[in-house]
């Protein structure tokens, strides 16, 4: 199963590169505007929600400093005041975090989260060089530069695990997807060449708004060039020629009516000095203290902890609740299923019990659930991962007409325009479900296992139930054809068990 968009209408998938922002063009005298970022495939909410998956990704990967810390404290001031000057309408919710880290980077998450190395504070020259950096990695979020350069192809995958189809791993898939990875003590970006020019010009726009000299960032990273060279830090990898930079953002900014600037201040000099002072840790601990399992305990304990709405780093909260009340971690999925047995996704005859958002459903216990209130998805380990769904169950809710035959027909066409390649395969009938009249029918597709090269052919069981909340709940009973009959008679176990309130 092959999801294109399974929880939400994606309206335009518009991957085309955007040139960099013409700042040059604009009428003498006049001050810059921050130009409209454009669509990606993936929406604001979206993009939000991986973010937040991905925090918690960072807080399990990388030591960070609690948000008490006088460091911190001081990077999220700035960071906030460089906020303000963004149109609330075009804005994020940007969150600011330091990584006690002594190699010089900073990056920025999908949706609005920031993280800025502790070498990075000390390096700077001055606040408005550190301002630079900061407006630089707001504006990747700004214009959405992550989601945009996702493949055509991945974005499927991407909204499913935002959506709640969630396998273990599934985030760090997702950022692979999306050209982010963690790798030697540090996230490793891939934005292209155009992407940093035009991070850069959108950056200038936002640091003369607060009052920076836009120039100072591309000082910044002119002095890291000059001090490191081509081997220097992450943070020049895939930047253009610093050299370039400044003299295209003093071409830029010519025009601009002339300001008095901010250069620095007491607090920058302050916070340099504690930054100076904090224990720093270099690429290769951060990496092996990943590998250990390090950091997501050290964090807790420091009380760095990830902002509400983060992944858990370690179990627990915001996961599928099962049965006993304990988190259930997610599928440890997430890998290639293009040649995956029946042995290797055969259910357990004993069963569990999965509840969450007025959804109580058993499963074989050798399977396993993820997802959040808008979707689930319960799945052997094996079954699932970025190439796709090849075995288990995704259940979603949909608003559809009262009456239930036209409801549906809705759904049904919802689940065939949102999967490449589906069609029905028979006709809606009648399903009694626990007592309560539901509808049902089956679909064909490709599925993402493989025979002899080609996708094998897949079938699948799609029922819709009325939800007593309003609207239905559907289940889809993915299996590739040759397994179907195998499978049905546990996913009409599962159905059996189905209760909705």
């Amino acid at each position: 199963m092959r999801l294109r968009n399974f929880s939400a209408k994606v309206l335009a998938v518009l991957l085309t590169l955007l040139m960099v922002i013409p700042l040059d063009l604009l009428a003498q005298g006049t001050e810059p505007v921050l130009p409209n970022p454009g669509s990606p495939g993936m929406n604001k909410q979206q993009q939000e929600q991986l973010g937040l998956q991905a925090v918690g990704e960072v807080y399990k990967q990388m030591p960070v400093l609690p948000d008490s810390s006088p460091v911190t404290q001081y990077v999220q001031q700035l960071g906030k005041k460089l906020e303000t000057v963004i149109p609330s309408d075009k804005s994020w919710p940007y969150q600011f975090h330091v990584i006690p880290s002594g190699d010089i980077n900073a990056f920025a998450l999908p949706g609005g989260p920031i993280f800025v190395n502790v070498a990075t504070v000390t390096s700077a020259q001055n606040e408005a060089q550190l301002a630079g950096v900061l407006a630089h990695e707001m504006s990747h979020v700004y214009m959405q530069h992550s989601a945009k350069q996702a493949p055509k192809a991945a974005i499927a995958q991407i909204i499913a695990g935002v959506a709640g189809a969630v396998l273990g791993g599934s985030t760090a898939g997702n950022l692979a997807q999306l050209g982010i990875q963690f790798g030697a003590g540090t996230m490793l970006m891939k934005y292209s060449r155009a992407d940093e020019a035009q991070a850069d010009s959108v950056g200038a726009i936002i640091m003369y708004k607060a009052g920076y000299n836009p120039k100072a960032m591309a000082d910044f990273f002119s002095i890291l060039e000059k001090k490191y060279g081509s081997g220097g830090p992450q943070l020049l990898s895939d930047h253009p020629n610093p050299g370039n930079r400044e003299a295209s953002v003093e071409k830029e900014i010519q025009a601009w009516p002339p300001k008095n600037y901010t250069n620095d201040s007491s607090q920058f000099a302050s916070a340099k000095q504690q930054a100076a002072s904090v224990k720093i840790y270099t690429a290769q601990q951060i990496d092996a203290g990943a590998k250990q399992g390090t950091w997501a305990q050290q964090n807790q304990k420091n009380g760095a902890v990830p902002p509400k709405g983060a992944a858990a780093p370690a179990g627990g909260a915001g996961q599928a609740q099962t049965q006993g009340g304990s988190g259930q971690a997610p599928a440890q999925g997430g890998g290639d299923v293009t040649n995956v047995s029946y042995s290797q996704v055969q259910p357990s005859s004993t069963f569990k019990q999965f509840q969450q958002s007025g959804i109580s459903i058993s499963y074989p216990e050798n399977w396993q659930p993820g997802g959040d209130q808008n979707m689930a998805l319960i799945a052997p380990p094996a079954g699932a991962g970025q190439s796709g769904i090849a075995y288990g169950v995704v259940i979603g809710s949909q608003q559809a007409s009262a009456d239930l035959d036209q409801a549906a027909q809705q759904v049904v066409q919802s689940v065939i325009q949102d999967n490449a390649g589906m069609q029905a395969d028979g006709s809606i009938s009648k399903i009694d479900v626990n007592g309560t009249e539901g509808r049902a029918t089956f679909l064909r597709g490709n599925s993402p296992l493989q025979e002899n090269g080609k996708p094998a052919p897949e079938r699948d069981w799609l029922v819709i139930v009325p939800n007593p909340r309003g609207g239905v709940t559907y289940l889809v009973f993915v299996s590739p054809e040759r397994d179907f009959n195998k499978l049905q008679p546990v996913y009409q176990k599962m159905l059996q068990s189905l209760r909705l309130g």
